[in-house]
């Protein structure tokens, strides 16, 4: 695990961004698995700017998203579906067949997640998998006390992810936000030959301490973090301060990155 220790969350994405636009330069056909939520659209930006620059093309490349709420349309302006087309997709050059996002209308929600499951194992598994994480911990929808070996299925939604994404919906209104989601496990997250994980801000110490510092638990999905074997951090320095050995990480990733400390 690299810990990348940034003065702010612009720094932090964008040395993020970079190493996803070196990838996909290096390798047009990469396969992407993305994320959602307000921490990786900084990167995002980025990653769209270097296209204009055309550092790199998505034209080959295809993406899986994280999840998706069950009961929303991909229409639906508090749908991931809508927000990658909104924050992403749109400003590269990327065929829309080749983005794949959690269908949260299936009838049978099960099987759709099956579904999926079988659609990365065609692709070939995901290159990079982009992640952010929450105040408790949890990676995707996956919630304290799911399993690491869990696959992608229905998951409930605890009161305070519901709480913390409420924000979202209608002025904050809670009973507008789904309870349950179709989720990639933590298995299947943990299975991406690359995982860059984004967390900004002092609300995320205790979520950055456990999934780095803490150990291997259910109670901390991120933690599983710790058992793979390429798995960048990019957070910023209110994130990193509870890290006892963030000076320790600071320079060895910033040697890794060819960054000068």
């Amino acid at each position: 695990m690299e810990v990348v220790i940034c003065k702010n969350k612009e720094e932090a994405s964008k040395i993020a961004a970079d190493m996803i636009t070196a990838a996909v330069a290096a390798n047009p056909r990469t396969v992407l698995g993305l994320a959602t939520g307000s921490t990786p659209v900084l990167m995002y930006s980025e990653m769209a700017k270097a296209v204009k620059a055309k550092k790199a093309s998505y034209r080959q490349v295809k993406t899986w998203n994280l999840d998706e709420y069950e009961g929303l349309a991909g229409t639906h302006e508090q749908s991931y579906r809508y927000f990658m087309n909104k924050n992403l997709f749109e400003k590269i050059d990327i065929r829309i067949s080749n983005t794949h996002v959690l269908n949260g209308l299936a009838k049978d929600p099960e099987k759709e997640c099956a579904r999926y499951e079988a659609q990365i194992r065609k692709a070939g598994g995901i290159d990079i998998q982009v992640l952010g994480i929450g105040s408790d911990g949890h990676i995707a929808f996956n919630e304290p006390g799911t399993s690491l070996q869990s696959r992608t299925s229905v998951v409930y939604l605890t009161p305070s992810t519901v709480r913390d994404n409420a924000r979202l919906f209608f002025h904050g209104d809670m009973k507008a936000v789904p309870k349950r989601a179709l989720s990639m496990g933590v298995g299947t997250i943990c299975e991406a030959r690359k995982i860059i994980m984004l967390a900004f801000g002092r609300n995320k110490q205790d979520a950055v301490k456990g999934c780095v510092e803490g150990p291997v638990s259910q109670f901390c999905t991120a933690s599983a973090l710790q058992m793979h074997n390429d798995a960048w951090i990019f957070c910023d320095e209110p994130a990193a301060a509870k890290l006892k050995l963030k000076e320790y990480y600071s320079w060895r990733s910033a040697t890794k990155l060819g960054i000068r400390k």
